[in-house]
């Protein structure tokens, strides 16, 4: 069998896959390590305007169940508690629920939210993938969910104890606006931590910033985001540093000059870092010999990959978002380890393990945040205890965004106060990924973290990401 032969074979059985490992990847290392889709974006959706109803019902304080797969009859005999008020009840049964499923942190934030019951709360809402990516959204919600633990297990803030609505967006830019502009009617909500994707996180952050509701993204990276208004954060560090970082690896660690960088041209998030990364690799005496769009309904990754080193690429970067995550791997497949490979932090799912296997050896990730990288921190302590297994950097970073949002309320419980409180440059709190502290840009002021495909015995691929030291 030829080579080209050969890699229609790897490209044809990849392909078969995929859907698969998708399907078949639940476990609970990769619920908390990255089964799920990425900051930068998912798949998203496309919807017509809901009626006021059907917002309300989707967005709960814990008085419906939003976690469809995670449920049990302690869980909603609490949810029906709640409902009819009844808080001493919907303790013991959420008590309960949480006993039965330890990881469940929609459980956990009803369970704090019923404890307070009717007395005084200062308030702040987290919207999710719930029905499009509720792996993401479980991810995501255990790092507002512990925040809040945390804090009212504390006393509260200053005394009073935080609250937590729970959104579902469905990652969807038509409908993600519709859903700021519900949070921003309810006068109790401060703050917002959402949401997912850029382009979702984009269109939403429109609204916030006409309300004057702040919102801090945990999983957002397009470089647009930085100049959507005052009332936008976000805690995950923007595509600027992630590319640059992909970029001077390349140039300084790789010492290679030539890159093929593989992207998807309909994604906010994937273009973005691509601009990035090309830009920097240009202005450094770099070259890109070729831009290929995986989501091209002629894109062929072996006519690709074999054009792209005939053009002279001594390095691929892959830019796809998880919509374009069984091209990308297609890719690595196609690849064989040729030539190195670098990608954003869509490539950080047990997929890229699973599939891309000894073919994805060495290739170098730029995430926000590693539990390896400093696992005698408080953060990974804390969040392993209470949820039985290690966490992901979308966890840390939703951690990071409550407890921004915490501190901002505890210097003045008010919307404008909120705002005002995280644009003082002399802000700061502690979180997961160390300090929290905002540019004037609205963006986090920290380095990405370099990580590495090797074979390791963490996961049940045997291979594993990690930590590439600085």
């Amino acid at each position: 069998m030829s080579q080209s032969q050969n890699n229609e074979t790897k490209v044809l059985v990849l392909s078969l896959l995929i859907t698969g490992a998708v399907l078949g990847g639940g476990w609970w290392f990769w619920q908390s390590q990255g089964e799920s889709t990425t900051a930068g974006d998912s798949t998203e959706q496309v919807t017509t305007p809901e009626s006021s109803s059907d917002l309300a019902a989707r967005i709960s304080g814990g008085d419906r169940i939003l976690l469809s797969d995670l449920n049990s009859p302690a869980k909603q005999a609490g949810v029906d508690a709640i409902a009819k008020e009844n808080y001493t009840e919907a303790v013991n049964q959420l008590e309960q629920a949480l006993q039965e499923t330890r990881n469940d942190p929609e459980a956990l934030i009803y369970l704090n939210n019923a404890r307070i019951g009717n007395n005084k709360a200062y308030a702040i809402a987290v919207s999710l993938p719930i029905d499009t990516s509720a792996n993401a959204a479980k991810e995501m919600m255990r790092g507002v969910a512990q925040a809040q633990n945390e804090i009212n297990a504390a006393g509260g803030i200053n005394g009073t104890r935080l609250k937590v609505y729970i959104a579902s967006d469905d990652n969807d830019p038509e409908l993600s606006p519709q859903i700021a502009a519900k949070l921003a009617e309810n006068p109790e909500i401060l703050g917002v931590v959402g949401h997912f994707g850029s382009s979702t996180t984009l269109a939403a952050a429109a609204v916030y910033q006409v309300q004057g509701l702040t919102m801090i993204s945990p999983t957002s990276t397009a470089v647009e985001l930085s100049s959507m208004g005052d009332y936008i954060y976000r805690t995950v560090p923007s595509d600027r540093f992630a590319g640059s970082a992909l970029a001077a690896y390349q140039l300084e660690t790789l010492n290679k000059q030539k890159a093929a960088v593989f992207f998807n041209a309909d994604s906010s998030y994937s273009k973005s870092l691509k601009n990035v990364f090309t830009t920097d690799i240009f202005g450094k005496g770099g070259e890109v010999v070729r831009e290929y769009d995986l989501n091209a309904a002629d894109f062929d990754p072996v006519a690709a990959v074999n054009e792209a080193r005939n053009l002279g690429a001594e390095v691929i970067m892959l830019a796809p978002n998880s919509a374009t995550l069984n091209p990308a791997l297609q890719v690595v497949q196609v690849n064989e380890g040729r030539l190195p490979l670098l990608a954003g932090d869509s490539a950080y799912k047990p997929q890229t393990l699973q599939l891309g296997g000894r073919d994805g050896v060495g290739m170098v990730l730029a995430i926000p945040w590693h539990i390896l990288a400093n696992p005698d921190a408080e953060f990974p302590k804390a969040a392993s205890q209470l949820w039985g297994g290690e966490v992901n950097w979308r966890t840390a970073m939703a951690y990071d965004a409550a407890v921004a949002l915490i501190g901002a309320i505890a210097t003045n419980p008010n919307r404008a106060g909120v705002d005002e409180a995280l644009s003082n440059p002399n802000f700061q709190t502690e979180g997961a990924a160390g300090v929290v502290r905002f540019l004037p840009s609205g963006d986090r002021n920290q380095a990405v973290q370099l990580v590495e495909v090797r074979e390791g015995s963490r996961t049940q691929f045997s291979y594993e990401f990690v930590p590439i030291e600085p």
